[in-house]
């Protein structure tokens, strides 16, 4: 198991995540760390070992659209709106998908889905 330290407070020491293809438009960044940004496990920042800065808001999506379950943990890159939480978007069209026993993950673009990039947060 790979481990890399991330910036937080505490600077604690998180298993990495291995994308066994890198995320479009990062191809040089496959390692990431995810980091628990709220107590209720809602909010999530997926960060590059590989380069420093890059970092995606992600959320389970299971907290905004109930209907959606999978054995898998499955994360939503989420869009931060103009005007605050009201406006941030999902995107339902690119999936995160992480085996966490393995620790390896890659990010599915379902093309012909009919998916949105861009979904508004609807709180269930």
């Amino acid at each position: 198991m790979s481990v890399a330290t991330v910036d937080n407070p505490e600077t604690t020491t998180l298993p990495v995540i291995d994308f066994v293809a890198p995320i479009p438009g990062f191809p040089e960044d496959r390692r990431f760390v995810l980091v628990r940004l709220d107590d209720a496990g809602v909010l999530f920042s997926l960060k590059s070992v590989d380069s420093d800065g890059l970092r995606f808001l992600v959320v389970p999506p299971t907290q905004f659209f109930p209907d959606n379950e999978a054995d898998l943990l499955v994360l939503l890159v989420v869009t931060a709106g103009d005007s605050g939480a009201e406006d941030a978007t999902a995107n339902l069209m690119a999936p995160i998908v992480l085996d966490q026993r393995r620790r390896r993950a890659v990010q599915l673009i379902l093309s012909h889905s009919g998916l949105p990039v861009r979904q508004k947060l609807m709180v269930a």
